[in-house]
């Protein structure tokens, strides 16, 4: 097999397990907080509040950046189709004028607040390295897959837009209106997800430096926001029709 069809065939198979990512992730962070030496962690006030706001704004700040991709796109475009690629319109305008995969840079920063959250400078730079090598060959398939859907006028968008990193100087405003409504219909998974995150590793890290389970109140409360949060808007969605508007997806 040729490696463009590799890269390819590949990279259509991580697409459809990419949702098994934060399980990985979690799994992961087990041996992590195991190993970390949280000692100095634990002598200074400071540090436990501005690690957590740290991690938190990372993890927003993703959430940010997949709330505007996904609350500006139409129906025709990919959504979360799991089995393969999809989608019947080019997405070239908004944000999509800034990079080519902002729902890969907003995972990134969702994830990469709870990796920071561990405190292990190793953990964070292993995730980087193996997030960009799965990624890059999902964006290798799913573009391979828009230029044979959209021709040259995926290549000419491709080519004046970077796939991570933002640039302004192309951007162009999109005609489709923000839409909180498909937000709270398709991120609550993702808010729930990292909620549970951060009260796993703090768990994890109360655990393993004292050696006892250790319940404090705000697990109680975080917990109950995530499984409140994760019950009130799959109802609303799959019950109701409360959260759906026409032409989105």
């Amino acid at each position: 097999m040729a490696l463009l069809h590799s890269f390819e065939s590949s990279g259509n198979i991580l697409f459809r397990y990419r949702g098994q990512i934060p399980v990985v992730l979690f799994l992961s962070a087990i041996p992590v907080v195991y190993f970390t030496n949280y000692t100095w962690f634990v002598n200074c006030d400071w540090t436990y509040p501005a690690l957590l706001l740290f991690s938190a704004f990372l993890s927003l700040f993703g959430l940010v950046i997949r709330s505007i991709a996904i609350g500006t796109s139409n129906k025709n475009t990919s959504g979360r189709n799991t089995k393969e690629q999809v989608a019947e319109a080019l997405n070239t305008k908004g944000i999509y004028s800034t990079m080519r995969h902002p729902l890969y840079v907003g995972n990134y920063f969702m994830w990469i607040g709870i990796v920071v959250y561990t405190m292990n400078i190793w953990f964070f730079l292993l995730v980087s390295l193996a997030f960009w090598l799965y990624y890059e060959r999902i964006m290798f398939a799913e573009e391979r897959f828009l230029e044979r859907k959209f021709g040259q006028d995926y290549l000419d968008w491709s080519l004046k837009v970077p796939a991570f990193i933002p640039s302004w100087k192309n951007y162009e405003k999109t005609h489709i209106p923000f839409s909180l409504k498909t937000i709270l219909r398709r991120e609550y998974s993702g808010v729930t997800a990292t909620i549970l995150g951060f009260l796993f590793v703090d768990f994890l890290r109360d655990w393993f430096m004292t050696g006892e389970i250790i319940y404090r109140p705000y697990y109680g409360i975080g917990l109950t926001v995530a499984i409140a949060i994760s019950l009130v808007f799959r109802t609303l969605k799959h019950n109701t029709k409360l959260l759906y508007e026409a032409d989105r997806s």
